[in-house]
Formats: C-alpha cells, structure tokens, sequence
C-alpha cells in the first residue's frame, strides 16, 4: 500500500480527498500547513506528496524546495493557476505532476498512480545497465552513478534518461517523451520536456550549454549519447 501526504490549508478538500484516496486503496496521512507538512514528511515519509500551492505561511513553493534538499519524493502540485510561468518555476523545483483546482478526486488519483508507476517501476528487460562516458545507469537500483558516486535525480529526471537511454544514439521526439515520462494527457506540455532536458544537463555535463551527452536534435527531438560528442558536433571515439 502506498503511503500519500496530503497537504492543504482546506480542511474539507483535504478530508474529501483522505477518504477518495483511501477508498482507491491509499494510506492516507495529512497536514494542514506547510510546517506541519514537513514534520510529517521527515517523519512519515511517504511515497508520494500531494501539496496544495497557496496556503498561508509557507506556501507550496518552499515546501517543495525544503523536501528537495533531502529528498526525491514524488511531488504532484494543486494550484488554482495554470500559466506556463507556474508549472516552470515547480518543474525547476522538481514538481512531478500538476492538477488545476477545480478537479476530480478520480482524475487526482489517476494522475497519482501515473506518478507512482514512473517511480517505483523496474528496469526489466536484458539490458538494465547503460554506460555513457564516466556515467552508469542502472536500471534495476534506478541509479544514476558516475565513478561509483551516485548522482542525484528526482523521479521524473530519472524517468526522462531512462527512455533516452533505452534507444542510445535514436532521436526521441518531444511527443514521445511525453508519452513515456508524462503520460498522454501532458501531451501538448513541451515546455516540461525542454525544462527537464535543461535540469538533467544541469546535472550531467561539464558544459551544459554545450551538452555532449543529451543532445538536441533540432526540429526533431534528443538522443543520448554513447561516446559523447564534441563541440562541433562529431561524435567522440
């Protein structure tokens, strides 16, 4: 049974969405600010962290920067707002999901099983290790290691070099990406995939404006790399 936080100012959202979620086979722990939600979050720690935007005292956007110095919690956001400027700032953050208030409890849940799924799935399959440069991603520990120190992602930066990295040298499309990292229903949200690729490189090359492993490919889409690339664009032998 997965373990959710819920958080929000809203004690009636907050008890209607306890007992959706419990109903949908959910442990159910909550808080009513953000204070109390990090409390609980160090103490519990859940699986997955759903948090309310605009509550008074410290507001979603500090409770989700506070969660991300220790931890890579899976975080689904609920704003009243819906601007691109937003979603980047959380994505930046490293927001996973987000839902627009008014919602459906039902589509809450979805999208929370959605976000679980990204996170705990296996790597499977004959291939669950791949190497690029000085870098290991195992996709058994879902781990990303360079010289046997592991290199921090959240869920959903993990998620993105995985499907990268299951077809090595092969342009994705941002619509693919989509589809495998955020699920259909994101499937007009480029700004989220170009977001990511941009916090990745952040994490991954020595000179992220001139990324040698997660490559742009233009009016096309992203590759990753085996051997690198040089700054010309040849490949590395």
């Amino acid at each position: 049974m997965y373990k959710l936080l819920l958080v929000d100012d809203d004690s009636t959202l907050l008890r209607f969405m306890s007992e959706f979620l419990s109903g949908d086979g959910f442990e159910i722990i909550s808080a009513p600010n953000g204070q109390e939600a990090l409390r609980t979050a160090y103490r519990e720690r859940p699986d997955l962290v759903v948090l309310d935007v605009m509550m008074p005292g410290m507001d979603g956007w500090e409770v989700t920067a506070r969660l991300r110095e220790l931890s890579s919690v899976p975080i689904i956001m609920l704003t009243a707002k819906n601007s691109e400027n937003d979603k980047l700032r959380g994505f930046k953050l490293g927001v996973d999901d987000y839902v627009t208030k008014p919602f459906s409890f039902a589509e809450l849940s979805a999208r929370i099983t959605a976000v679980l799924n990204r996170s705990t799935s296996s790597g499977g399959g004959e291939n669950n290790q791949v190497l690029f440069g000085d870098f290991v991603l195992d996709m058994d520990r879902r781990e990303l290691l360079r010289k046997d120190q592991v290199i921090a992602l959240t869920p959903t930066e993990y998620r993105l070099l995985e499907v990268l990295a299951r077809r090595p040298g092969r342009t994705i499309s941002e619509f693919e990406l989509i589809k495998d990292v955020w699920g259909a229903y994101k499937e007009e949200e480029t700004a989220a995939v170009r977001r990511y690729i941009f916090l990745l490189r952040q994490k991954i090359e020595e000179d992220p404006a001139k990324p040698q492993w997660v490559v742009t490919v233009r009016g096309f889409g992203y590759r990753l790399e085996l051997q690198g690339v040089s700054q010309a664009g040849d490949r590395k032998e």
